[in-house]
């Protein structure tokens, strides 16, 4: 048994341990059970999960979490909303955030693919500053889809 300072204070049995902690004003908490005898500590217990919650707060609100962002394209998008798309995607970049470019083929735009990869080099060339590609543009049932990661 462990007292509430970390002081060894020998083996006890279990309503001995029971009685000491509740004299003093703690709970008797089971640290490791599988050893021989088992471990026990007198402390305030809900104190204990307070602290451990409060770690746990502060280490998941360091963490800063990637997301990936999605621009979707048309191969018949015009100019100035292609620009608009990709000061987006810029912005995604700066951010830290992966964006995916996605350019959908409907009808009978899947038999002119090819503006649509004039488009995907356009958009990877005017990034470039910003971002590094980090999956080139291949084509995915009716979609053609490419990864921007943040330099």
């Amino acid at each position: 048994m462990i007292g509430p300072e970390g002081e060894q204070l020998g083996i006890l049995p279990t309503v001995e341990a029971l009685n000491k902690a509740q004299e003093q004003g703690y709970d008797l908490v089971e640290v490791a059970p599988t050893s021989q005898p088992p471990v026990c500590r007198i402390m305030d217990y809900g104190k204990y999960k307070y602290e451990i919650s409060k770690k746990d707060h502060q280490s998941r609100r360091h963490q800063k979490s990637t997301q990936v962002k999605e621009i979707k394209l048309r191969p018949r998008t015009d100019k100035h909303d292609l620009e608009i798309k990709i000061r987006q995607i810029k912005e995604f970049l700066a951010g830290g955030n992966k964006t995916k470019v996605t350019l959908t083929y409907r009808g009978r735009e899947m038999a002119n693919q090819e503006m649509g990869r004039t488009m995907m080099a356009n958009v990877i060339q005017q990034c470039t500053e910003s971002g590094t590609v980090e999956f080139a543009p291949r084509m995915e049932g009716r979609s053609l889809i490419m990864i921007l990661a943040p330099k």
